[in-house]
């Protein structure tokens, strides 16, 4: 029975930031981390390892998948009727591509890792921002320039891609104002979300 119980525990613990259903409220991120806990002490521990902040991965996640743990680019259909598969192989939270997911799991030294895993789509997010500090020297706290590296890869975004998509550029604004207003609650609430105290498992 002990067994049992520890083993339960576990299974618990190692779900606990896992694949979840989509947030009732993707308003406001401090709704988000208080229906989720584990989301932000999973986000947490991920920005006291990469340096950075909680609210400009989650205002790209948001536009990536709006917190969807399965979340896939649209199936394109021939005569509307026929599948002719996906634009690309991205999925989960961040919309990772696998080559991109494979690299990151390399450079963490895992492949533990899920693309339908909070805590590891979080982390992916803030290591690719960090990849487009150094390559970029773009500031951690400019959503506008992550979300342009973001959807570009770095080499795309030195060479200024971007700036012949105006749907883009307008789309980043928007990711940068989404991070903008996730900071401000998070200044509201940040303290209360501090001290909610961790469940029995």
């Amino acid at each position: 029975m002990f067994r049992l119980i520890i083993l339960l525990a576990s299974l618990s613990v190692l779900s606990a930031c896992g694949t979840k259903p989509q947030p009732r409220t993707i308003a406001s991120v401090c709704e988000i981390f208080k229906e989720n806990p584990s989301w932000y002490r999973a986000a947490k521990r991920s920005v006291a390892s990469r340096g950075g902040n909680v609210h400009v991965p989650m205002a790209i996640i948001y536009q990536e998948s709006s917190f969807k743990a399965k979340a896939r680019p649209p199936m394109n259909y021939i005569l509307g009727i026929i599948p002719r598969g996906r634009a690309s192989n991205a999925y989960g939270y961040a919309q990772a591509l696998k080559s991109t997911w494979a690299e990151y799991e390399r450079d963490v030294g895992s492949r533990w890792r899920n693309r339908d895993d909070f805590a590891d789509a979080f982390d992916f997010v803030l290591w690719y921002m960090d990849k487009s500090h150094q390559r970029n020297g773009v500031s951690k706290w400019d959503g506008y320039a992550h979300y342009l590296n973001y959807h570009e890869g770095q080499g795309g975004y030195a060479r200024g891609s971007y700036k012949s998509k105006a749907w883009l550029v307008n789309t980043a604004k928007v990711v940068d104002a989404r991070a903008k207003r996730y900071a401000s609650q998070l200044s509201q609430c940040g303290a209360e979300l501090d001290s909610m105290k961790r469940g029995w498992f």
